[in-house]
C-alpha cells in the first residue's frame, strides 16, 4: 500500500491562498473592531457626562445658572495667576467630577485640563479662553496626535456644552448638556458632512463628525468619509 500525502508544492500554493485571503480581509476585521471601540466608547461618555450634568441639577439647580465660560489659569486674591490651576477644572470639578470617574487629569500650561477615564478615552477643553468645546478622545491623546497630522473625526471628536446661550448659531445647544458639535448647523443632515464651516467631510476641523455618527444611533454611518481609530 502507498502512503498519500501532500506536495511540497501544494502545501506552499495552499499557505499561499490562505495569505493573500488573511491579506484581504484582516484589515476590514480590525477596522470593523475599531468601529465597535469607537461607537461604544463615544454613546458611553455621553451617557456618562450628561447623567453627571442632571446629578450636578439636582443638586445646585438648572445648569443655564451654574454653568460657566472659563478659561486660564486662576488667580490669587492679588490678582496673580497661580501655577498648576485651572479655572475650567475648578468648575469642573466643582460641579461635574463628583459624579464622573476618572483615573487621572493633567493640566496644560495655559490652564487647559484633560480627564482620563478607566476605558482608556479621555476629555479635554479645546481652548485656553473658554470652556464651551470640548474634545472627546476614544484612546490616547497624545498618541491620536502623533499618528494623524489632521485627527478630526478619526480619533478626537468635538462636543459643546453651552446651555445657556439663546444666540440663533447656538440654538441646538441651549438649555442642553454636553452635545456633539452643531453650532451653527442649519438642521440638515446633508450639512452635517458638507457645510464648508464645519463638515464633517468639507472641512478641516471636521466638528460635525461626532453629530453624523450620533444622528445614526451611535453607529458609524458606511458612508462615513473616515476610517476611526483609537
Amino acid at each position: 500500500m502507498k502512503n498519500k500525502a501532500f506536495t511540497l508544492s501544494e502545501v506552499l500554493i495552499t499557505l499561499g491562498i490562505i495569505g493573500i485571503v488573511a491579506a484581504m480581509t484582516l484589515p476590514a476585521l480590525v477596522q470593523k473592531y475599531r468601529n465597535r471601540v469607537v461607537e461604544t466608547r463615544l454613546q458611553k461618555f455621553y451617557s456618562a457626562i450628561n447623567q453627571a450634568v442632571k446629578m450636578a441639577e439636582s443638586e445646585y439647580g438648572d445648569k443655564k445658572y451654574w454653568y460657566e465660560d472659563l478659561g486660564g489659569l486662576a488667580v490669587d486674591e492679588e490678582g496673580n495667576e497661580i501655577e498648576g490651576s485651572s479655572k475650567v477644572d475648578i468648575w469642573f470639578s466643582k460641579y461635574l467630577l463628583p459624579h464622573i470617574k476618572i483615573i487621572k487629569k493633567t493640566i496644560s500650561s495655559d490652564g487647559k485640563p484633560v480627564y482620563y477615564f478607566s476605558d482608556g478615552s479621555a476629555l479635554a477643553v479645546t481652548h485656553s479662553s473658554w470652556s464651551r468645546e470640548w474634545y472627546f478622545y476614544p484612546g490616547n491623546p497624545d498618541k491620536c496626535r502623533r499618528k494623524y497630522s489632521n485627527p478630526y473625526g478619526i480619533c478626537v471628536f468635538e462636543f459643546e456644552f453651552y446651555p445657556a446661550s439663546t444666540d440663533n448659531s447656538w440654538r441646538f445647544l441651549y438649555n442642553k448638556g454636553f452635545e456633539p458639535v452643531k453650532f451653527k448647523w442649519d438642521g440638515n443632515i446633508d450639512s452635517l458632512y458638507n457645510s464648508t464651516a464645519n463638515g464633517c467631510a468639507a472641512s478641516d476641523n471636521r466638528a460635525f463628525c461626532a453629530a453624523v455618527i450620533q444622528y445614526n444611533n451611535w453607529r458609524i454611518p458606511e458612508e462615513y468619509p473616515f476610517k476611526v481609530d483609537y
